[in-house]
């Protein structure tokens, strides 16, 4: 019989983990602020976390892949990683891990490990940093701006250089813009420093000038004389969604490519990890990241199409309330809409049946879809109710999500979640657009119809797959390994 453990074992031994998990953050600031390296765990952020966080993620790590993943080994690997002078890169350190523990070779030791896996990166073409200018500055646009210059690094990839809005730049504008970015009710403060110039009619973040543009027409805008050239444009307004009128800002003088953060008309509409290689930057100048709700079941749904087949099948999201609802009962140009949105379930149409159509051609004329806005500020679900072509368990349905979560294209797209207590507040903050509740799958006595639950952050999940959008138009995206 195996003796206990003493307190003070325990004490000890937890002690010495944590004593790691500070080496580890070191580690980790280091290789993403001096070679623009980023460390990630299944996926998961570790830049600006802390020693608790960081343990907590690695107790997710080892339930994710069924075994032990430990800080210890994490600091052997993040270690070896910073000797290596690799390119700018950004690396699940979980999966090596996993990997370099499964693979047992005799003899095998880390350098030689991360060599041979991580080689590629070496024949990596240098980056060419892109200036990105925002247009418009609401829900979607000061997220993308948090996680622009939270995550500048070397600037070796996205440049936040403007912001474009449409009041009159002032001392007071500019002030309650400052405000905005840096305390948000649902996302709590921004980790990092804003602060006000007036006389350069910019915002200083994190010590890095970001000018404040007036304007009401894209085509009246010069940026160059702001030293901004070859920028991309994302448009968060929603006030332009067709190619034509997204073509104004292509008449701006230093703009060269356009990204819409809604659903657009007569131009590539992306989920980033789906559809993305099939438009080239080289021949496109306008993308569309699509919706959220479509970014969160598109991935899951490609899943299951390619392995189990969909016959039909329907969608319902539970939408948190948005900004195109009413505060108070008064007339809006939609249905149900006008009702409070913080009083009452609201019953409206949402496109994203059909959309997903445009990432996935073999689902055209399969899906309904209808939404429900509910009286929360942010964390949606999806409820997918489908009829497929072969027959599956509860056990493979899981088995074939969570094989996509762990490898494969779709890795930041799906996240795997097993706890049995989940709800909407626990998601808020997720950076996978999809968030898979295995515990809640529903599989039909027949084996044929399956109900998938898949969360969201409306908000966060979608903005991270606007920025990976932008990564691939602006042609800075890193070597990765996941």
């Amino acid at each position: 019989m195996a003796s206990k453990p003493t307190y003070e074992s325990e004490i000890a031994f937890q002690s010495d983990r944590r004593k790691a998990a500070v080496e580890f953050i070191k580690i980790v600031s280091d290789l993403w602020h001096d070679s623009a390296i980023e460390l990630v765990l299944f996926r998961n952020p570790l830049l600006d976390q802390n020693v608790s966080e960081i343990l907590k993620l690695h107790d997710y790590a080892g339930e994710f892949v069924h075994k032990p993943i430990s800080i210890f080994d994490s600091v052997e690997m993040a270690r070896a990683i910073k000797v290596l002078n690799l390119p700018a890169s950004k690396l699940d350190i979980g999966k090596l891990t996993f990997e370099f523990h499964k693979e047992e070779v005799s003899n095998h030791n880390t350098a030689v490990f991360l060599s041979k896996k991580l080689k590629a990166a070496k024949h990596q073409p240098k980056l060419k940093p892109k200036d990105v200018v925002l247009y418009g500055f609401g829900r979607i646009g000061r997220l993308v701006a948090r996680e622009l210059m939270g995550k500048s690094g070397g600037g070796s990839q996205l440049r936040l250089r403007a912001i474009v809005t449409r009041d009159k730049i002032s001392q007071s504008s500019l002030e309650k813009r400052a405000a905005l970015l840096r305390s948000d009710s649902v996302h709590g403060d921004f980790n990092g420093t804003v602060r006000v110039d007036t006389k350069l009619q910019a915002l200083i973040i994190n010590g890095m000038t970001v000018y404040i543009i007036s304007a009401t027409k894209p085509e009246d805008i010069d940026y160059t004389i702001y030293g901004i050239n070859q920028a991309l444009i994302i448009d968060n307004t929603g006030a332009f969604r067709d190619q034509k009128a997204l073509n104004q800002h292509l008449d701006s003088k230093g703009a060269a490519k356009v990204l819409l953060t809604a659903p657009g008309k007569g131009i590539p509409n992306i989920v980033h990890g789906v559809n993305h290689l099939e438009h080239s930057p080289e021949k496109v100048t306008i993308f569309s990241a699509a919706s959220c709700t479509t970014n969160a079941i598109t991935p899951v749904l490609k899943v299951v199409e390619e392995t189990l087949g969909i016959v039909h099948g329907h969608l319902e999201t539970i939408h948190a309330y948005t900004n195109d609802q009413n505060l108070v009962d008064n007339m809006h140009s939609k249905y149900r809409r006008g009702r409070a949105a913080a009083l009452n379930m609201v019953i409206t149409e949402t496109g994203a049946g059909k959309a997903v159509s445009k990432a996935l051609p073999a689902l055209e004329n399969k899906l309904t879809s209808n939404a429900i806005r509910v009286p929360v500020p942010n964390g949606s679900l999806a409820i997918l109710n489908l009829e497929i072509t072969k027959q599956t368990t509860l056990k493979k349905i899981n088995s074939l999500i969570k094989t996509a979560a762990l490898s494969g294209d779709l890795v930041e797209q799906i996240k795997y979640e097993f706890n049995d207590e989940l709800v909407s507040s626990d998601i808020v903050g997720c950076a996978a657009p999809a968030i898979y509740d295995s515990k809640a799958t529903i599989v039909g006595s027949n084996g044929k119809n399956i109900i998938l639950y898949v969360w969201y952050d409306n908000e966060f999940g979608y903005s991270h797959q606007v920025i990976r959008l932008a990564k691939y138009i602006a042609k800075v995206r890193r070597f990765t390994y996941y």
